[in-house]
């Protein structure tokens, strides 16, 4: 049997990053040679992390990589199964390596991604070699990919802790407006990491979602209004419309004949109706597009100006501009968002850990 030497053992194991008794089993068990060592660790290495396979991983960080230009952007999310590991140096190079391969190969899914090569090798089996050596399991669970059309931008932010990732792009007429609107596509990027918008605008939204929404929106307003009554608070307004599907043209147009009647009772000069009728059907579009401004981006009051809807701004932007900016893409990661984490009690954890 060929001598085992320290050195020997310190270079297995600074190629594997395996534990240095696991390098000496290795060498010894193939008597030395050192790319059979190799071989050997990320067998075992493998057939460790399939046994990890089976836990569940809900910690870990949203990567985004922007392009200096705005034309290309990718985010991911990584997750590993404690918080502890995803502040691990070696996670950290797991996923800006990944982030990496998927920005310069534009990788749009997690299957294409797994096909992809990296270290000479799949990446599937790169990911199953980082699972043995970091100790956890750790699954690739999302990806987003945006390249805007010539006459667009993608910006995107990430949340400090790396929890909350959000991707926007935009297109506008002239393509110079488009990259001058990149810090203010930043910003709207932060408003929604920050207010969790579900969905881009309104026309997600069918009619069963929004019956079933009014029946529980109204259930809650009238639930708050009972103890505003007992305070003695002014009561909210119960709407009868809550988001923009519902606002047909009839009924905006059967809303300002209304304003329009009210204006006259109260002897309002008709020269001045049109300065006041749009301001009263902003304000009547607000109250009756509460779940629009709950989970929709373009219905909701930006946070860096609560008087305009993001929308608002938009059309704003669009007016300074002279061009007319539109939403192509809105993407949000929430770290873990629709994973139900096992509850097992100590006890069980024990007996699980002693199998």
């Amino acid at each position: 049997m060929a001598e085992i030497s320290a050195q020997l053992v310190k270079q297995l194991r600074e190629m594997t990053d395996a534990g240095m008794m696991d390098c000496k089993k290795a060498l010894v068990e193939t008597n030395g040679d050192i790319d059979k060592a190799v071989e050997y660790l990320r067998e075992k290495g493998l057939s460790k992390a399939a046994k990890k396979a089976d836990r569940i991983a809900s910690e870990g960080i949203i990567s985004l990589k922007i392009s200096p230009n705005f034309d290309k952007a990718v985010m991911l999310e990584i997750n590993s199964e404690t918080d502890f590991v995803a502040k691990n140096d070696g996670f950290k190079e797991l996923v800006k390596k990944t982030t990496d391969l998927i920005e310069s190969h534009t990788i749009s899914s997690v299957e294409n991604l797994y096909q992809s090569t990296i270290d000479g090798m799949l990446y599937e089996e790169y990911l199953k070699t980082q699972i043995a050596k970091i100790g956890e399991n750790i699954v690739v669970r999302r990806i987003a990919s945006i390249v805007p059309p010539s006459n667009g931008i993608v910006n995107g932010y990430v949340h400090s802790n790396g929890r909350v990732g959000v991707l926007i792009s935009i297109v506008c007429d002239n393509p110079q407006n488009a990259k001058s609107c990149s810090e203010l596509l930043r910003n709207i990027c932060m408003h929604a990491a920050a207010m969790k918008p579900q969905v881009l605008d309104f026309k997600s939204f069918d009619s069963d979602f929004i019956r079933k929404e009014k029946m529980a929106l109204i259930a809650e307003l009238q639930k708050e209004n009972e103890e505003l009554k007992r305070l003695g608070k002014p009561l909210k307004i119960i709407p009868e419309y809550i988001s923009r599907v519902e606002l047909s043209d009839a009924v905006l147009k059967q809303q300002e004949n209304l304003l329009r009647e009210e204006l006259k009772k109260q002897g309002k000069p008709e020269t001045i109706w049109d300065k006041i009728i749009p301001g009263q059907m902003e304000r009547f579009i607000a109250d009756n597009t509460l779940i629009d401004q709950r989970l929709t981006l373009l219905g909701q009051f930006f946070v860096m100006d609560d008087k305009k809807t993001i929308e608002q701004v938009l059309e704003q932007k669009s007016k300074e501009l002279k061009d007319n900016i539109r939403v192509l893409d809105y993407i949000r990661f929430e770290l873990g968002e629709g994973i139900e984490k096992k509850v097992e009690d100590f006890a069980q954890e024990v007996a699980a850990q002693m199998k």
